[in-house]
């Protein structure tokens, strides 16, 4: 922020066309922004833009993993506890939403996370803590994508060809090349036609998974249905809080003002319109898999839940286009998802090496657009092939990243920034919050330790897993 050009023709045209409504909110005009606000978060997205990303950042194959948390903490708490996430993050991502609306008004529009931390609770928040651990989510967030995507393709290899001899790090450089190829797009905006698609995808294959969960819970090749928590009371204890992490982690997101920087001004009451349309989403999805999954496969639901459909002995429980179509869909949609999480890198390396004078597809900055955006996702795929156990680490990242993102800082912001009463309700409800996922922080922290010291003993480079 604060670097002063020269707007170009086509962004005084976008301006003129918003009914100069920058100077109307107190935002910033164009040819205040730097390159990375000006070139990666357009604002000329409407309120249906920003639900498709919001759904693409928030629902994504993780979801998958569901049944296996509900394993974890059984029935009652597992059900609970889905519930109470997601009406804590719709609360908690509509509170961050007011106050960027509240700092509009104010003739302050923050475009990224960092810049809140920033304005809000001083330099160093941003500089040192919001930015650094916004950045180490969301790129563990690409790295991880990459391997999924990476896992999902060997399974697909391996419904044709049982006995094939193709490794798990040649999959991961084929999704890998399919990453490096969606990342070149140049903004967050131009991602509005896949994220649709990307919805479409998510409810498609979660269809397909609650439908195949139904339908083996009915056969006579059902498992047997089991619900206890299993292993020694200790292991339910760290069990049931590494379950409500990964239940935590499913609804993160993490890049909430970077959504919302991508609507067209004025903003006013479109960010609660895109989150309706994405916590519907979420409503058809989470329950329906979870519950459905759970159901199914009892304390026998894997972490890698299309695995449970493979039964014994390489014998599937359901056709295997079935299988191929499900893992198709959930390929595609995480393809989406991965060139999501890459938009945060691509703005800082905008802001850094592009020149906000000339031109977002002039040589000058084309050139470091292609070279930068594809290193960082040569390295993201170099990074998910030496480490396929990376799904430890990432909860561990979950714990210390995406609750600290997700639900606390959000109400440490709005009752910094807003300054409800102190006796009032929602500063309590906040405060309650705050105390609970700080607890969630340190435990969690330790139940995702404690399961990477426990699989350490399979950790190698470039394991075939």
């Amino acid at each position: 922020m604060g670097t002063t050009v020269i707007p170009s023709s086509m962004e005084m045209e976008v301006s003129k066309a918003n009914g100069d409504s920058y100077k109307s909110e107190g935002t910033a005009l164009p040819q205040e922004l730097d390159a990375g606000a000006l070139f990666v978060l357009k604002s000329q997205g409407s309120w249906s833009h920003c639900g498709y990303h919001l759904a693409t950042s928030i629902v994504s194959p993780v979801l998958l993993s569901i049944p296996f948390a509900m394993s974890l903490l059984g029935w009652t708490a597992g059900i609970i506890w889905l519930a109470l996430v997601g009406a804590v993050t719709f609360y908690s991502y509509n509170l961050l939403s007011l106050v960027l609306e509240q700092q509009a008004q104010k003739g302050q529009r923050q475009l990224r996370f960092r810049d809140m931390a920033r304005d809000i609770l001083g330099p160093a928040w941003g500089k040192y803590f919001v930015g650094p651990l916004q950045f180490a989510i969301c790129y563990g967030a690409v790295v991880g994508g990459i391997l999924l995507g990476g896992q999902s393709l060997k399974y697909i290899y391996l419904l044709s060809r049982p006995t094939g001899t193709m490794h798990l790090y040649q999959f991961i450089v084929m999704f890998g090349a399919l990453t490096l190829v969606l990342a070149q797009l140049p903004s967050f905006h131009s991602l509005r036609h896949i994220n649709l698609v990307s919805l479409l995808l998510c409810l498609a294959y979660s269809a397909c998974t609650t439908a195949g969960s139904i339908d083996v819970g009915n056969s006579k090749n059902a498992p047997a249905k089991d619900y206890s928590l299993r292993g020694s009371r200790e292991d339910q204890i760290l069990g049931a809080f590494n379950g409500i992490s990964i239940i935590a982690t499913t609804y993160a997101c993490g890049i909430i003002p970077e959504i919302q920087a991508t609507l067209a001004p004025p903003v006013k009451g479109k960010m609660f319109k895109g989150l309706s349309l994405c916590y519907s989403v979420i409503a058809a999805t989470y329950f329906g898999v979870g519950i459905s999954g759970y159901w199914a496969f009892g304390n026998q639901a894997q972490s890698s839940f299309l695995s449970n459909f493979m039964g014994g002995l390489n014998k599937p429980l359901m056709p295997t286009w079935f299988l191929l179509m499900t893992n198709i869909f959930a390929i595609l949609q995480l393809s989406a998802v991965t060139v999501v999480y890459l938009q945060p890198t691509n703005e800082v390396f905008e802001k850094t090496f592009a020149d906000p004078k000339m031109g977002q597809f002039s040589a000058r900055n084309v050139i470091p657009r292609l070279f930068f955006r594809s290193l960082s996702v040569v390295l993201a795929t170099l990074f998910a092939a030496m480490l396929p156990f990376f799904g430890d680490i990432l909860a561990l990242f979950g714990a210390f990243g995406c609750i600290p993102l997700d639900f606390i800082l959000p109400m440490v912001l709005y009752n910094v920034a807003i300054m409800p009463p102190r006796r009032s309700l929602i500063f309590w409800v906040n405060t309650l919050i705050i105390v609970a996922s700080l607890v969630l922080v340190v435990v969690g922290g330790v139940a995702s330790v404690r399961q990477i010291v426990l699989d350490a003993k399979v950790y190698r480079l470039f394991a075939d897993m």
